[in-house]
């Protein structure tokens, strides 16, 4: 079935209400005092089954110019709007109004519903119709069904239902594998549920038991239950009105404008940078200048900055701006906004976000450059822009979240980028090529400073480390060994002195047996100078000459063996510290360290205050 949003538009007291009352059978009007008062304050909601295979969902907006910002709630996620002019009053304030909203926000369907037909001449019907044909000329309206109606009568009520089965055939169906995404319009507690949010589902699909994040909070929450057009439903997908039954969070902790969306995938933000059209009826626009800013269902207040120094933005023209929020929402580019405002506060532009990355622009052009590409160009550029902007890369998921596309999207190929698989991480290949040679140079400098040693740990690598993998599989000159990196060109050449301390430092542990001398005093007999005698200690041991056995003892590997094989000879047998000092002839001193690294070893295996031998 398809299933389409509907929107209304026009001044107050039009008959909006009633034309989407005669459509349905559904008074939008909830509250006492919209009912009293006998105006829309609020959007409401009605639905219509015009055919077995097409349902659609009306959102019935104000059209008070004081609740303006309860229109732009409901307005931004219809895929049609119903453009009402009451015949008696033709065009007025509010019609404008609403007219350029519905432009700015990008809605590209509509028919003209001309109400209270039945209260004027047929002549001045058709000079209303004439004034409206004017009036949306070169606009998404332009040539758009118009249909005369009378809600008080019916009249024209089934040829409005037939004007929108005609109208749904040329709308595309929002996709349903993109990332869910609603904004919140209403938040209430409902008896036998708990808290219920509503909103139309601008993208994505949702279903019971899902796991979502309430943006910008970050609460993460369960679906419990959904409604869709106000029935139960197993699932809810893209341009359907919603209704979601929520677990663990209570109504007054939600509010109009918070977003439902996949948990742990976005991040709220506070700068945008946007493409702006300032209408022609507005003054100037000033940098710095604080505004209203509307986008889905949330209003917030911003300062406009703009680039290049520029002073103002001209009536009537279009600019790039980077808008900075008072307050984090979720904002992806393509998402329409409208700007209203403080004093007077009317409608004066709108446009859609293009990039959310808060980046900063020194060389003069340089925003206006980066953000046309991100803007239209393909992905691919986009792809090839934001890779080449991070020295380091960046994961293939955060490109993926800030352009508003699959991640496999990202992961196609680009000229200039590269993919390293195992790490999901993109690059630019000019990028990748500086840390290679960063890094040969880096291990080269460590053999010049530390010829003794193997090779720099990889810990100490100064490469991003998502990238080290990468230059390692790939850079010919050097050699991953376990934690260490080499060139492929090092050889350990000891110098004479070097070569006489070797022999001084393993022939004192050899002739020790399990009666080692201390370890400093070893160095620093050994004839060279302690920085130098510690790296030929570390040599040793590298070769397994000798085995550190704790932080103070060092024993010569022949020892150890022979040690081995005098326990493997009474293997199974029980032997406590004294015979183990009575069996190896050393103090207490050695015998509980050489005991616990032959646990380590499985050589032995403790058992109370003894061991057995293995």
């Amino acid at each position: 079935m398809r299933n389409l949003v509907a929107g209304t538009a026009g001044h107050i007291d039009h008959g909006k209400t009633s034309l989407v009352r005669a459509l349905t059978g559904i008074e939008t009007d909830r509250l006492a005092e919209e009912k009293r008062r006998g105006i829309t304050i609020d959007i409401g909601f009605a639905h219509l089954q015009v055919t077995p295979d097409l349902r659609v969902g009306f959102v019935d907006v104000p059209g008070h110019e004081r609740f303006i910002k309860n229109m732009l709630a409901g307005v931004g996620g219809i895929d049609l709007v119903l453009f009402v002019v009451a015949a008696d009053e033709s065009i007025k304030p509010q019609t404008r109004e609403h007219f350029e909203i519905c432009r700015l926000l990008g809605i590209r369907h509509g028919i003209v519903a001309i109400t209270k037909a039945d209260l004027v001449d047929p002549e001045i019907l058709e000079l209303v119709k004439l004034e409206l044909e004017e009036f949306t000329a070169n606009s998404f309206l332009a040539g758009a069904r118009t249909v005369c109606v009378s809600s008080r009568t019916g009249a024209g009520i089934a040829e409005l239902k037939n004007a929108i089965l005609s109208v749904s055939q040329e709308i595309q169906p929002r996709p349903n594998d993109g990332v869910p995404r609603l904004p919140i319009d209403r938040a209430f507690s409902a008896k036998g549920f708990g808290t219920v949010v509503t909103g139309t589902l601008i993208s994505g699909s949702l279903q019971p038991e899902a796991e979502v994040q309430l943006y910008p909070t970050g609460r993460v929450l369960r679906v419990r239950g959904l409604q869709v057009f106000g029935k139960m439903a197993s699932i809810a997908t893209a341009g359907q009105r919603t209704a979601v039954n929520l677990s663990g969070i209570e109504p007054a902790e939600i509010h109009r404008g918070m977003v439902l969306s996949s948990a742990a995938r976005f991040t709220p933000v506070t700068i945008v940078d946007c493409s702006l059209e300032l209408l022609a009826s507005a003054t100037p626009l000033k940098h710095r200048a604080p505004v209203h800013f509307h986008t889905g269902t949330a209003e917030i207040e911003a300062e406009v900055r703009l680039f290049n120094r520029q002073a103002s933005v001209r009536p009537g023209s279009r600019s790039w701006a980077r808008f900075v929020l008072r307050e984090p929402t979720l904002l992806l580019p393509g998402d329409r906004f409208i700007i209203r405002m403080f004093s007077p506060v009317t409608t004066i532009g709108g446009g859609h976000v293009v990039d959310t990355g808060a980046g900063s622009y020194k060389k003069a052009g340089s925003a206006e450059e980066r953000l046309h590409v991100l803007d239209s160009g393909s992905i691919a550029e986009r792809v090839a822009l934001l890779a080449g902007d991070a020295q380091a890369g960046v994961p293939v998921k955060s490109i993926a979240d800030r352009l508003a596309v699959s991640e496999d999207a990202v992961r196609a190929p680009v000229p200039g980028i590269q993919l390293l698989r195992a790490e999901d991480w993109l690059i630019a290949r000019s990028h990748l090529a500086e840390h290679r040679s960063l890094l040969i140079e880096q291990v080269r400098q460590f053999h010049q400073s530390q010829p003794l040693l193997p090779g720099i740990p990889k810990a100490s690598l100064l490469s991003p480390q998502a990238v080290v993998p990468e230059l390692l599989r790939s850079t010919a000159e050097l050699v991953s060994e376990q934690d260490t990196v080499r060139l492929r060109t090092h050889k350990l050449v000891l110098k004479e002195d070097e070569t006489a301390a070797r022999s001084v430092i393993e022939n004192a542990f050899a002739s020790a047996g399990l009666s080692v001398p201390p370890l400093a005093d070893v160095l620093s007999q050994s004839g060279i100078e302690d920085k130098r005698a510690k790296s030929i200690l570390q040599l040793l041991l590298r070769e397994q000459r000798l085995v550190k056995v704790s932080n103070e003892l060092v024993f010569h590997a022949e020892a150890l063996e022979g040690l081995h094989l005098a326990l493997a000879a009474r293997k199974g047998t029980r032997i406590s510290v004294g015979e183990f000092k009575d069996l190896t002839g050393i103090s207490r001193k050695y015998a509980i360290p050489l005991l616990e690294y032959a646990d380590r070893e499985k050589w032995t295996r403790r058992d109370g205050d003894s061991r057995i031998v293995n």
